[in-house]
């Protein structure tokens, strides 16, 4: 067979629904290696937030902040910052609406009011703490993706105002903020050129709404059962459920395994 590079979003597709990695996703990750593919993650998190996910898997190369920050065998390969003077735009505009903000970098995250209960229900689904508080975090350093805690009805306003950004919606009460342009699909791109890797030699899953560029732009690509039909239709397969062996069987089903 011939040498593929496959990419795997985590929250609902690596990760079940517990945020815990089925057994089968951990042989078949396995299998893939011992096979002689390349095996990378893309994900809307930061690198500091799957450490361990990479460890247990043995990945050293992922597209994080959905595509802003690369890395490739532990190395910078593909940095897209988003530019102060937009993040200062947007902290002014959001605080004249009541909403709070959280500034990511390749380190960790911080936020701009010290403890407000959106944040701590979006986050705490990632079972990620409440960061700690710094409203000049997004100064004199690279912001790779910045979260914007409001409501879908919100939304338009945010979209309308800052045609410069990205928004893309991944919990009730927050926002993904990105540069415009900014997608998975993009740090994918970057990474393949980088490598001199065609295209075709692509295989990408993905559950939700942030990974339907990536699914578009794969070779091969595979939607988790879990996935909305929105989802599902961008993609060129649909495999089980994230917790009824959706990775292994995916990639059965794409011949992978």
């Amino acid at each position: 067979m011939a040498r593929k590079m496959i990419f795997f979003d985590i929250d609902g597709t690596l990760l079940d629904h517990d945020k815990k990695l089925p057994a089968s996703t951990k042989e078949a990750i396995g299998q893939l290696k011992r096979l002689g593919h390349e095996v990378a993650i893309a994900t809307g998190r930061g690198p500091f937030m799957f450490k361990d996910i990479r460890d247990e898997l043995g990945i050293d190369s992922f597209v994080s902040y959905n595509g802003q920050y690369v890395e490739w065998k532990g190395k910078p390969l593909f940095v897209n910052p988003i530019q102060t003077r937009l993040l200062q735009q947007l902290t002014e505009y959001a605080d004249g609406q009541g909403h709070p903000l959280v500034y990511m970098d390749v380190e960790t995250m911080r936020s701009n009011k010290e403890y407000h209960v959106h944040i701590e229900e979006s986050i705490s689904t990632l079972k990620v703490p409440h960061p700690a508080h710094d409203p000049d975090y997004f100064r004199n350093r690279d912001i790779f993706q910045t979260l914007v805690f409001c409501t879908i009805g919100e939304e338009p306003m945010y979209r309308e105002r800052f045609p410069a950004l990205h928004f893309i919606r991944w919990h009730q009460f927050s926002m993904d903020v990105l540069p415009l342009g900014g997608s998975k699909a993009r740090g994918i791109e970057e990474m393949i050129g980088a490598l001199g890797i065609d295209r075709s030699d692509v295989c990408a899953f993905g559950d939700y709404f942030n990974d339907i560029e990536m699914l578009q732009f794969a070779g091969t690509s595979v939607a988790m059962g879990n996935a909305p039909d929105l989802v599902k239709k961008a993609a060129d397969h649909v495999t089980r459920d994230v917790g009824d062996d959706g990775i292994w069987h995916g990639l059965r089903m794409v011949g992978l395994l």
